[in-house]
């Protein structure tokens, strides 16, 4: 009697481990399930937090200052956007940055790991199929950074020359496709990129031509660089995860409203652009580049419906 009754214990313990792992990895494919199928604007409600990649060596588009903060014309971007989202909610959120590797911009947003990503991205197809896009706020293209005396030789042609570049990247594509014969060596960073070629290891290195700009100003002997070349015209615009409608309309909203106001000549707007772009500021632009931005920014404008004055 007592072993019958002690076998049937010990199978009714059995039962209940194995009933209790069930509910156990139950639950984890339902919360992995509810995780997956939350949109951004719902997982912002939910926590409060809005997670936003960017990046580290921008600038001025995004860039860590010498505390180790991240800051820039697409920081401040981010921080509109944050704006419009607490409209949107009611509530207060906070604006958590992350500074990522152009190469793990796309994942960490297919992961769901970043909400949306801001720095110096720009339109391609391969990207867009995986991720959104936003409305374009800037202007760029590629050009090369080069040693003054290689110069000529480089605006000669491109043929068997080491140009750096960033993998993944649309300067990448720009050189390809400008000069297929010119041998292209990646790094993991613009950092490595400027080093090698002050080391003489590259003829040149590839990146938008505005944060070539910003590096030139931040780095001694800055006249023996210049910049050569214009291989490419591209707009600057946030990613964002796919299927995610409400939340691309608020960050719309955002950037449509800002360039509107800016472009309207209101005081707050047109200084956040000059804090960067501006004579006095952080990366002045040169005429012909202002015109261009501008005129991009007006053809965002008259693209969408434009937004009341009273909410500017």
């Amino acid at each position: 009697m007592l072993l019958k009754s002690s076998i049937y214990h010990c199978q009714r313990i059995k039962f209940l481990k194995q009933w209790l792992y069930g509910i156990t990895i139950l639950g984890t494919v339902l919360t992995t399930q509810i995780a997956t199928a939350e949109t951004v604007m719902e997982k912002v409600a939910r926590t409060g937090v809005l997670t936003a990649g960017t990046s580290k060596d921008a600038l001025p588009f995004a860039y860590a200052d010498n505390e180790g903060q991240l800051m820039g014309y697409s920081v401040d971007m981010l921080t509109l956007i944050k704006q419009q989202i607490e409209t949107e909610l009611g509530r207060e959120i906070q604006l958590k940055l992350v500074a990522l590797e152009p190469k793990h911009r796309i994942p960490q947003l297919v992961n769901n790991d970043v909400d949306i990503v801001c720095d110096a991205s720009s339109f391609t197809w391969e990207r867009d199929k995986k991720i959104d896009f936003s409305v374009s706020y800037g202007l760029t293209g590629t050009s090369l950074l080069v040693k003054q005396n290689d110069y000529l030789t480089i605006s000669q042609s491109l043929v068997g020359k080491q140009i750096g570049v960033l993998p993944g990247t649309t300067n990448e594509l720009a050189i390809k496709k400008a000069e297929p014969r010119a041998n292209l060596v990646a790094f993991r960073d613009r950092q490595q990129g400027y080093s090698a070629l002050k080391q003489g290891r590259i003829d040149a290195f590839a990146d938008d031509g505005i944060l070539l700009e910003g590096w030139l100003q931040t780095t001694n002997n800055f006249e023996d660089f210049v910049i050569a070349g214009y291989y490419s015209q591209e707009g600057i615009a946030c990613m964002i995860p796919e299927d995610n409608s409400q939340f691309l309309n608020n960050v719309n909203y955002a950037l449509i409203r800002f360039m509107q106001s800016f472009l309207a000549g209101k005081q707050e707007s047109v200084a956040l652009f000059d804090r960067w772009f501006g004579s006095q500021g952080r990366v002045p632009l040169t005429k012909d580049l202002r015109d261009l931005m501008l005129e991009n920014m007006q053809l965002i404008v008259d693209f969408k419906e434009e937004i009341p004055t009273s909410e500017l």
